[in-house]
């Protein structure tokens, strides 16, 4: 009996013991939850009011989430009764395992570090890049996420954004716009171009410096090709692009100036 009374003693001073370590545990893990939630916010509204770039502040706030949920896991596995000292040991050969299974995550980490360095692009700009162009939303630890026009949302990973060509639309104030329009070989090229250049100059969007550019491009098999370079805003580049399209088009028939064809010449042998 006495043996029996005391493995009882021993079982239910475990289990209270270990009801009070899983309860512990709980409260730790609800309590931390909160208090990750207040720092970053707080996080958010230091960075906000100085105005750090978005880019840099989503992958701030990225980090800083992942490093005090690891931190939690750590205070809770303590709290459960496992030794922070084999714990951190075993995180270490985990970490070491997770590593080399992960290597790419670890390459995409290390692009996310090169990007905020380096900056070829921040958070509103619109990019193309792997096979993919949009306005880049967000600069994440791993990805950095962007919209594509027709409002997609598209994961790109940092490792090959940092080493690979990314092409940056909006770092400069503005971009040239070409045309290239065929006319019939029996067009006056002379008033092709007059044309041409009143049509730039009624449009107040076109700048003058750099100036505006029309010449005769090429003899092709079956037009005249005219090339049409001009300056603009950057924020004004489509629309540019296709009222002068419109323009160009709607102007022409006015004038009389044809708008050639593909033609073949057979020559019959006989």
């Amino acid at each position: 009996m006495n043996q029996i009374e005391t493995a009882l003693t021993s079982v239910i001073t475990w289990c209270v013991n270990a009801g009070w370590n899983i309860l512990g545990a709980i409260i730790i893990y609800i309590v931390g939850r909160f208090v990750i939630k207040f720092v970053m916010k707080l996080t958010r509204n230091i960075l906000e009011k100085r105005k750090v770039e978005a880019s840099v502040e989503s992958f701030l706030i990225s980090l800083v989430n992942i490093t005090l949920t690891i931190l939690l896991l750590v205070a809770v596995a303590a709290r459960l009764g496992v030794e922070t000292t084999s714990f951190a040991a075993l995180l270490a050969s985990a970490g070491v395992a997770i590593g080399m299974a992960m290597s790419g995550n670890l390459n995409n980490l290390a692009g996310g570090l090169i990007i905020l360095l380096l900056k070829p692009f921040k958070v509103g700009d619109f990019i193309e890049a792997q096979g993919q162009s949009g306005t880049v939303k967000a600069i994440q630890i791993f990805h950095t996420i962007i919209t594509t026009p027709d409002n997609k949302e598209v994961y790109i990973p940092n490792g090959g954004l940092s080493s690979g060509s990314v092409v940056n639309y909006s770092v400069n104030s503005i971009r040239r716009v070409e045309w290239t329009i065929g006319v019939e070989y029996n067009e006056d090229f002379d008033k092709v171009e007059t044309v041409i250049k009143r049509l730039i100059s009624e449009d107040a969007r076109i700048l003058q410096d750099p100036a505006p550019f029309v010449a005769l491009k090429e003899l092709a098999d079956s037009s005249v090709n005219v090339v049409i370079r001009c300056w603009v805003k950057t924020a004004d580049y489509w629309d540019v692009n296709f009222d002068m399209n419109r323009r160009i088009y709607a102007t022409f028939n006015q004038e009389g100036i044809s708008f050639p064809f593909p033609q073949l010449t057979v020559h019959n042998g006989n």
